[in-house]
């Protein structure tokens, strides 16, 4: 039987008789982040990770690999201040990539509603959002989910060298062309299964 990360968590956890809290404790976390890993609300970053391998003495592997399970259907989400380039910009992701479940937004707030309660593979921002830098939205976003993959997506071209000193997976300027997706698609920082 396949596991997804959080059903996984939670049968050894069980396993081995720990409470949320009690786990919570051994990673150093809080219990209700214990609650978001296990109902798929979140994921722990890779040094918490090794840390929860170490407590069920298993390789970190048993775990990472169950991170792709973690959704049949991946979520992949747009923010841009402008609706139609949203719209338009959603087009050209549901042809690059028939499998994911592909929502935009046009308001950073939602984008961040969106992600608490939802695992998000891919994040294509826009870097100018009004008053919050897609820059400051790439933090935010990693903060919920640090195996998100964040494409920036601009109409300015210099703004490619601050792009590269985040954790992004890439940058595409605007228009955005399928080719493009593509491309950048297969250049992911964190892979993603089930996007065709």
């Amino acid at each position: 039987m396949t596991y997804n990360f959080g059903e996984l968590l939670k049968k050894y956890r069980n396993e081995c008789n720990y409470s949320q809290q009690q786990l919570a404790e051994k990673v150093q976390v809080d219990r209700t982040t214990v609650a978001n890993w296990e109902n798929g609300r979140r994921v722990p970053d890779l040094i918490v990770l090794s840390k929860i391998a170490e407590v069920f003495n298993v390789d970190i592997s048993v775990f990472t690999s169950s991170l792709d399970s973690s959704h049949s259907q991946p979520n992949v989400i747009i923010v841009d201040d402008e609706k139609i380039l949203v719209e338009g910009t959603k087009i050209v992701l549901k042809e690059a990539m028939p499998g994911a479940n592909i929502v935009g937004f046009s308001r950073v707030s939602e984008a961040i509603e969106y992600s608490g309660q939802n695992k998000v593979s891919i994040a294509f921002l826009d870097i100018e959002l009004g008053k919050v830098s897609g820059f400051s939205l790439c933090e935010s976003l990693l903060e919920i989910n640090p195996l998100i993959n964040i494409i920036f997506l601009t109409s300015h071209p210099q703004y490619a060298y601050d792009a590269w000193n985040t954790k992004a997976s890439g940058f595409l300027t605007k228009p955005l062309h399928l080719s493009d997706v593509k491309s950048q698609l297969s250049k992911l920082r964190h892979p993603v299964t089930g996007l065709l």
